[in-house]
């Protein structure tokens, strides 16, 4: 197979790697009240402290709006809560409760447990240069994106 042709095919395996994980991560959910992008909010938010919903959308790398409705649904279980911002009247801080702090880190112990498990069946030098690949692509695809059609 030729390299573009290779990269094709590595480029449009990540739906189906990412389906994957998602099934996985969702499998491991079951029976916490969580759902995978609820996770996703928690996740960021235990990682990076106190956000507006503007920069959990940037983190995300998705629409504000949606991510809107994605803390909206934390909040609303109580694993998130809307704290005043003294940089910003209008945008509050999201921020973790005891409780979503506790689920998330939980869930993450898990997670990280289940990833352990398939390194082993990894080569750790295969890892490193996906890891190099995936993130030069993602600049390269970034290089595209802002060129013009």
């Amino acid at each position: 197979m030729k390299p573009a042709e290779s990269l094709y095919h590595l480029v449009w395996s990540s739906r189906p790697l990412m389906q994957r994980a998602e099934a996985l991560v969702d499998r491991h959910l079951a029976g916490t009240g969580l759902t995978v992008r609820m996770r996703a909010v928690l996740e960021i938010l235990e990682r990076d402290g106190d956000l507006t919903v503007p920069d959990l959308g940037h983190r995300l790398e998705i629409q504000r709006q949606y991510v809107q409705v994605m803390v909206n649904e934390v909040i609303a279980v109580g694993y998130a809560r809307k704290r005043n911002n003294p940089r910003h009247k209008s945008s509050p801080l999201i921020s973790l409760s005891a409780a979503g702090n506790d689920l998330i880190r939980g869930v993450l112990a898990r997670e990280r447990a289940v990833v352990a498990r398939m390194a082993k069946a990894l080569d750790p030098g295969d890892v490193e240069t996906a890891m190099a690949v995936v993130s030069r692509l993602l600049d390269l695809l970034d290089d595209e994106i802002g060129r013009e059609p």
